[in-house]
């Protein structure tokens, strides 16, 4: 099959011009098939096909369509087996007219890739017509002088059939004046003249009658009549002479009925009825009659009907002056029309695509063509579309054009166009035809869900009850339909130790996050983990968010008190001098909370003493002070109950209980008998540490001082005995001196000392001095 490529420059970019010059291939081989008229809808004319060269499943594959001039579609394609059928009786006659031969063309469209193919159906006559005189009875004058082999001629019949299935000849009913003489017209058309064998005598014979029998070429062939009737008519010398033999005129097809096309004139030398004229048509077609009227006594041509230069450009036409004497004469009359822009251009679309993929490039939106059945610069046409629209027109062949996308299309800019396509004729004045177009953008998953936010923080209060809703993350998708229904996960965390699926799940339609479990501040203060959205495209897309959970404190935990412990040893006894100032730092009470914020905030108070007033608690720090001075009425053993609160919301507490004791000195030990036999417990390493710790101090510290008291001594030149000094409730063997006051001090030191029971308690104290007033004995003075 030739083809040829179609070249059209575009205004637009350059890149536009390569792909049409690519992409447009229409054949230029045109194929030819003939079929009678009159056949019924549905009856065979070829198979396509075949002829065509393709395979029975490229013309499905393809979209094989029949495109026919117009909105009326004569012929139909069966893809399924490739056949041409008839879609409705024809008719030759209604469809062509006169023309012979009556052609009928039509366009095969392929697409995958676009390919036109030109076809033509000619539609053969068939002899449904019968011929058929205009009058039933043709009227002719004869003079008697008329001399033998005069030809008269006759009326002729009309026949819508064409070629052999026309008229072929005439005959007349025998006689013994006249036979009858078949002729030729010059545009074919067969017309009867009478021809006169023996002379006539109006007074033997005023007139004939004759029958005009017309037969057409078909098969049977059929026939029309008409009555002859002949007037013998006294001597006529001059026939009627027309000032122009041709006349040739224009009228405009827009001219209105019973508007004066022309007046044709001829004269007579004769007198009388033999000068008298009148104007008839002679032998006019159908067409002539259907249009024109003569005035018989003016002459003048005026129009019957509008005339149409779409359908006849030109009228062709004999004029017959008859006088009354029987004698005529003839002229030719030539009547062009001209056209005038009255019909404006027709838009037939042949292949429509509503829905539109977006992302794709150079898609056949439409393909259409268009025509004006005017002529010259009334015929000629423009197709246009609106600016600012990402499409393109492509003429193709034969005033068809394509619409098809200039570049990809982005539903989620814009999802609807309406397109006006505006085709303009170049007449005057200028006449347009408008078709609107609506392109439906169809989604193509090319967007991914996006969160809402980056990241999203959530806050939950530890001890929550299982599955409790602690928030949600949202994502939208630009996209639509399924492309934009998203559907959430989470996603394995980077810590392969943190057992996210055991702690927190989420509702994969909504994006709701559930605890699973209660959490534990203390355990757990903060959750990350990353969730997943996937829409349900086709590759389906994802995107991440980050999720934090923060886990609230709630006072969930006691305070817990360090010191002293209470763990059922032996109490550990607080030894205050009687000679302290109040404030006296008696010992301080240290407490932990597991909680945090305000719930972990402490505070001390003194619940119970076993004389009140006398020591305080201070409620910041935990430090148990004296309140008062000591005096000797005062109990010398003290309980004292300290209660240690948070300012959590209830507030939880915990109490202590001192032991305090009251000496007058600190120059003999103290050791308390236990209260409460201590459960036997194994050494520990710390206590240990901590006391050869200790130990290791209080040497150092009492060395200090030793050296300093041999220092002092060495001074005074003399050494001074000392008298003992006893603690109540105990008494320690050792040689105590009292100290005058001359300010020489003792010849020994005593310390506080606590022991515990058992070493295994953990429980220690700090080593302190005790510095007794002592008294300078005079009396030992040397």
């Amino acid at each position: 099959m030739e083809t040829q490529l179609l070249k059209s420059p575009q205004k637009r970019q350059v890149s536009a011009i390569i792909i049409l010059l690519l992409l447009w291939e229409a054949g230029a081989a045109t194929v030819k098939y003939s079929v009678l008229e009159e056949r019924e809808s549905g009856s065979f004319v070829a198979n396509l096909a075949k002829d065509l060269g393709l395979h029975l499943g490229e013309l499905t594959s393809r979209g094989a369509r029949i495109l026919s001039k117009g909105n009326k579609q004569l012929l139909q394609l069966d893809q399924k087996s490739g056949n041409l059928l008839l879609k409705e009786k024809l008719d030759r006659e209604e469809l062509c007219g006169d023309a012979d031969p009556c052609i009928l063309h039509f366009q095969v469209l392929l697409k995958n890739p676009v390919q036109f193919i030109q076809g033509e159906l000619q539609l053969r006559d068939v002899n449904d017509h019968a011929p058929e005189f205009l009058e039933k009875k043709i009227l002719l004058k004869i003079s008697e002088s008329s001399h033998l082999g005069t030809a008269f001629p006759l009326e002729i019949a009309q026949d819508l059939d064409v070629g052999s299935n026309t008229v072929q000849k005439y005959t007349i009913t025998t006689n013994s004046h006249f036979h009858l003489v078949t002729r030729n017209h010059s545009d074919g058309r067969k017309y009867p003249e009478l021809v006169l064998d023996k002379g006539l005598d109006r007074e033997e014979q005023p007139e004939v009658r004759l029958i005009l029998t017309a037969l057409d070429g078909g098969s049977p062939p059929r026939t029309g009549t008409a009555e002859v009737l002949i007037t013998v008519l006294d001597i006529n010398d001059n026939a009627p002479e027309f000032a122009q033999l041709l006349y040739e005129v224009q009228v405009s097809e827009n001219s209105p009925i019973g508007a004066l096309v022309l007046a044709v004139s001829a004269r007579d030398l004769d007198a009388g009825t033999h000068g008298e004229l009148s104007y008839s048509f002679f032998q006019p077609s159908n067409q002539v009659i259907q249009v024109f009227e003569i005035n018989a006594v003016t002459g003048e041509i005026r129009l019957k009907r509008m005339l149409d230069f779409e359908e006849i450009q030109s009228y062709h036409m004999e004029i017959e002056a008859s006088d009354g004497g029987g004698l005529s004469g003839k002229c030719t009359v030539v009547i062009e029309v001209v056209d005038v822009n009255d019909n404006a251009p027709e838009l037939t679309m042949s292949l429509l695509s509503n829905d539109i993929p977006e992302n794709t490039p150079d898609s056949v939106v439409a393909i259409f063509g268009i025509s004006d059945p005017d002529s010259g610069d009334n015929g000629k046409m423009m197709c246009s579309i609106q600016d600012h629209l990402p499409f393109l027109l492509k003429p193709t062949v034969q005033n068809f054009y394509t619409l098809v996308t200039e570049g990809p299309l982005d539903r989620e800019s814009r999802a609807e166009y309406n397109i006006t396509i505006t085709v303009t004729d170049l007449g005057t004045p200028r006449l347009t035809t408008q078709h609107n177009i609506t392109v439906l953008v169809s989604d193509v998953n090319d967007n991914a869900p996006a969160f809402t936010q980056t990241s999203y923080t959530l806050f939950v209060r530890e001890n929550n009850s299982p599955a409790l809703h602690i928030g949600s993350v949202s994502a939208t998708d630009a996209d639509a339909g399924a492309n934009a229904q998203v559907t959430y996960s989470l996603l394995p965390p980077q810590d392969p130790q943190l057992p996210l699926a055991s702690l927190v799940s989420i509702n994969a339609d909504n994006g709701q996050l559930f605890a699973l479990r209660a959490l534990d501040y203390e355990a757990l203060q903060a959750l990350e983990f990353r969730v997943g959205a996937t829409d349900r495209g086709s590759p389906a897309l994802s995107s991440q968010a980050l999720v934090r959970v923060l886990v609230l404190d709630a006072n969930d935990n006691s305070p817990f008190v360090l010191y002293p412990l209470q763990n059922g040893s032996a109490p550990c006894t607080e030894l205050v001098p009687r000679a302290a100032e109040p404030g006296y730092l008696v010992s301080k009470v240290v407490a932990v909370d597991g909680d945090s914020g305000q719930n972990a905030w402490l505070s001390y108070q003194l619940l119970k003493a076993t004389e009140p007033g006398l020591f305080g608690v201070w409620a910041h720090n935990g430090e148990v002070r004296t309140a008062r001075l000591l005096s000797e009425r005062d109990a010398a053993k003290h309980r004292l109950v300290v209660q240690v609160r948070d300012n959590g919301e209830p507030p939880l507490s915990a109490s202590v209980t001192l032991h305090v004791l009251l000496v007058d000195g600190f120059s003999q030990p103290y050791l308390p008998l236990p209260e409460a036999a201590s459960e036997p417990a194994q050494a520990d390493p710390l206590t240990v540490y901590l006391v050869v710790a200790l130990a290791s101090v209080s040497s150092l510290f009492l060395f200090s001082v030793l050296a300093f008291i041999a220092v002092r001594l060495c001074r005074r030149g003399r050494a001074a005995p000392f008298d003992g000094y006893s603690v109540p409730e105990g008494h320690f063997s050792g040689h105590l001196v009292d100290v005058s006051g001359t300010g020489t001090l003792s010849q020994s030191y005593q310390y506080e000392v606590c022991l515990t029971g058992d070493p295994g308690t953990g429980e220690f104290k700090f080593l302190k001095p005790i510095f007794p007033n002592l008294l300078v004995q005079d009396s030992e003075r040397k």
